[in-house]
């Protein structure tokens, strides 16, 4: 070799080593960052290194029950996400009580009753869940029309509705869905109704008045939701009537029940007409996103019963396959779920402060 070509080498050596260098420094740098996100994330437990799904523990065991239960693919992800939404709150209520705020426990126990409604919506209660195990969500094309609400007063409605000829099919899918929704809104105020009046058990029998006042104010809290509760379903239960009868208007602003009920929320808060066309434009975002949860929902139902048809073949590379489809589905639901719940909450959350801010001037 000349001199020269010596020096080109080295030089393209050196220059090598540098790029490595820096390359294994970067790398060290985004790993340590990594690892530093993943001390706060759930450790392995169990000889059998079990990730664990939760940083707190009843939710854990909640979660690891679920999974023993026969609920539907969609019905454990909707849970998966209720879980999550609670393990934020309850993190973010720990940090509260840090900081010494709180004091009176009204944030506590909206967090106990939360994860009493969850326990009672997915039959972990201890009481016979009368909902059916597959949820009829998916179902529209093929459920039986009798009794299909479980409520006198919305299968009356509904039958009177679907014969009336006022409605294409793909309208009356779109009616289905919202009394369907109203049917879970009666669910749940069934729940709360429920959870109060175990607590006014517990109240009877105290026996501190300092807990005694506590415990009262709890139970006023509850009350007031209960009132809200069913004022919301009588406007909801009202606004069906007047749909079933009227029909679909073609100024309609949303199609998703659950974006129905947010503006129709919205449009009752007492807003400005420029804050009104910042909710109604961001509840079109958010109607896109329950659009594609739903559309990620009835995909995970036909990929659970395609995964139960080849583990009925027997074909182990087959099931394998179908199995890690299955499995990444189900994860990007139960994230979409996740994030679809959590922006629910925050345009709630905005619509009672906005109506509320404006109340008080």
């Amino acid at each position: 070799y000349s001199p020269s070509r010596q020096r080109v080498e080295a030089f393209y050596l050196l220059s090598f080593l540098r790029y490595l260098v820096v390359a294994l420094c970067l790398g060290a740098c985004a790993m340590a960052g990594k690892y530093s996100r993943e001390v706060n994330e759930p450790k392995p437990s169990g000889s059998d290194g079990q990730t664990v799904e939760f940083r707190i523990a009843k939710l854990n065991q909640v979660w690891e029950k679920a999974k023993r239960m026969q609920l539907s693919p969609v019905r454990l992800t909707e849970l998966h996400s209720d879980l999550k939404i609670q393990e934020k709150d309850e993190m973010q209520w720990k940090k509260m009580k840090v900081e010494g705020l709180d004091e009176n426990g009204e944030k506590e126990a909206q967090l106990r009753r939360n994860f009493n409604v969850i326990l009672a919506k997915y039959g972990m209660d201890g009481k016979r869940d009368t909902r059916p195990l597959e949820s009829n969500y998916l179902k529209d094309h093929d459920t039986k029309e009798a009794d299909a609400f479980d409520d006198p007063r919305l299968d009356k409605l509904w039958n009177k509705a679907k014969s009336s000829g006022k409605f294409s099919s793909e309208e009356l899918l779109s009616l289905k869905r919202e009394f369907q929704h109203h049917k879970d809104k009666i669910h749940e105020y069934n729940i709360l109704m429920d959870t109060v009046s175990r607590t006014e058990e517990i109240h009877k029998n105290v026996i501190s008045p300092l807990e005694g006042d506590t415990k009262e104010h709890v139970l006023h809290q509850k009350h007031t939701e209960l009132k809200q509760k069913m004022r919301d379903l009588n406007q909801g239960f009202e606004r069906l009537r007047k749909l079933s009868h009227e029909g679909f208007t073609e100024d309609s602003e949303f199609r998703e029940p659950r974006v129905i009920e947010l503006w129709e929320a919205a449009k009752r808060a007492n807003l400005s007409d420029d804050e009104l066309d910042s909710i109604k434009e961001e509840l079109h975002h958010f109607e896109t996103k329950v659009e594609k949860h739903s559309h990620y929902q009835e995909q995970l139902e036909l990929s659970h019963q395609k995964l139960q048809h080849v583990e009925a073949l027997g074909d182990k590379e087959h099931i394998k396959r179908n199995k890690e489809k299955y499995n990444t589905l189900a994860e990007k639901t139960r994230e979409m779920s996740y994030k679809m719940k959590k922006h629910m909450q925050d345009l709630s959350n905005k619509i009672s402060q906005q109506g509320l801010a404006h109340n008080e001037l």
